[in-house]
């Protein structure tokens, strides 16, 4: 099965369809049939009684919604048979020599999170609009980053310091914030802090040709260290005049913020969400519709050819890895100017490795890779959530899922794709 080939498109930059292991395009299709067994046993083996209520008016919706209550066992029983045909379809797509589509994968994920919700929420009701909204709020640095490690990697890259970005990110946030009495300060620190980061790897990773994996794991052990010296010695020394941030208050959107469901979700955000947004227009504007991203893709691909046509590579991966750098470090910020009242030791938990797996996930694509990050910040949601409620779910479990829902994401849904073909490897012009 190993030697069987496909041919199967790619992304709409690539130039023609490529040929991919069977094994390869299958891996779709086994996820999805993994993760309708896993709901299936919700069923066979954990039925709850109870109908499940899911609210989705807000206060200040023009108007409200009705809530939608089901009967769990039946509303389980009914999706897994939907979660069933979906996997069939892609099982079906994959024996044609077609890719499993985008859309398939999104319904089935919309399916198998309804499922697993109704199962959960089983005699008790559950905000909509609350788990979206905070997913939203916790998913803005896993998308800051995830932007940032589309760019370094599209140069070619591999920013594995993103989580030393974020985190040194929320640690000038935090301390600049609280000197100049402005959330607006702290946040211009967090990026000069992210950029900072970023100079660092690409000194030694562009200039030097220094393994840029090793360089990027350092610099996270790095920043680590730093930011928890300095937190012990300086900051909770005098944590009211250095440690005490003002933070971003809400800022609703007037009319927008106010339609059922969306309004409060996205238009009733802090400023850095709102920031977020453009960000992600921007970036993906830049990278496809601009002389600059063509350059920055280009040295990504075949800088050689680059630096034929003139293009500087170097001083081009430079100029890109500062731009992913600032990028990163706004994204730091929403930890200790939205999130948090104050920074604290290795806050950031990891997230800047969520983040590149978010880029993997949306095949280094900015608008892919956001919204594999929205995926992972509603995971991260969910647990709160559940919490609350009191669900069945053990609570080792709960803190597990994000992390678990990235795994599935990247080895059973990412399907064909590849990296910019010069993603890691040094340029010695020359």
């Amino acid at each position: 099965m190993s030697d069987t080939k496909i041919t199967v498109p790619v992304p709409a930059d690539a130039a023609e369809p490529v040929a991919v292991p069977l094994r390869t395009a299958l891996k779709a299709p086994i996820m999805l049939g993994v993760v309708t067994l896993l709901v299936a046993l919700l069923v066979a083996l954990g039925a709850r009684s109870g109908d499940t209520t899911f609210q989705l008016a807000a206060e200040t919706d023009f108007f409200d919604l009705p809530e939608i209550t089901l009967p769990s066992t039946a509303t389980v029983a009914t999706l897994v048979v939907l979660l069933a045909v979906c996997t069939a379809a892609s099982a079906l797509l994959v024996s044609r020599g077609r890719r499993t589509p985008l859309w398939l994968v999104g319904l089935f994920a919309f399916l198998a999170v309804t499922a697993f919700l109704t199962w959960a929420a089983a005699g008790d009701s559950l905000t909509v609009v609350g788990l979206l909204g905070g997913s939203i709020t916790l998913a803005v640095p896993l998308v800051f980053g995830a932007l940032g490690g589309v760019l370094g990697e599209r140069a070619g890259v591999v920013n594995i310091a993103i989580d030393g970005q974020l985190l040194f990110g929320a640690f000038a946030a935090a301390m600049v914030g609280t000197i100049v009495g402005s959330p607006w300060g702290g946040l211009v620190a967090a990026m000069v802090a992210g950029g900072l980061v970023a100079l660092v790897l690409g000194f030694f990773a562009i200039t030097y040709f220094v393994d840029q994996v090793i360089v990027g794991v350092v610099l996270n052990v790095l920043v680590i260290g730093l930011t928890s010296f300095l937190y012990g010695q300086v900051l909770t020394e005098n944590p009211d005049k250095l440690n005490a941030p003002e933070h971003f208050s809400r800022l609703p959107i007037p009319v927008l913020g106010q339609i059922p469901v969306i309004g409060p979700v996205l238009f009733r955000q802090t400023i850095l969400v709102y920031l977020m947004y453009v960000a992600v227009a921007v970036v993906a504007w830049a990278l496809y519709r601009t002389k600059w991203g063509l350059r920055v893709r280009a040295v990504g691909e075949h800088p050689k050819a680059a630096d034929t046509v003139g293009i500087k590579v170097n001083r081009t991966r430079y100029t890109t890895l500062l731009i992913a750098g600032l990028i990163a470090g706004a994204g730091g910020a929403t930890y200790t100017l939205v999130s948090v009242p104050q920074f604290g030791e290795e806050m950031t938990d990891g997230a800047g490795y969520i983040a590149l797996a978010a880029v993997i996930f949306g095949r280094w694509d900015p608008v892919r890779a956001t919204l594999a990050a929205l995926l992972f910040g509603f995971a991260s949601n969910l647990q709160l959530a559940l919490s609350v409620i009191g669900s069945p779910v053990p609570s080792q479990f709960m803190l597990m899922l994000p992390y678990v829902v990235t795994i599935i994401a990247v080895a059973g849904l990412v399907g064909a794709s590849r990296a910019p073909a010069a993603d890691g490897v040094p340029y010695r012009k020359g």
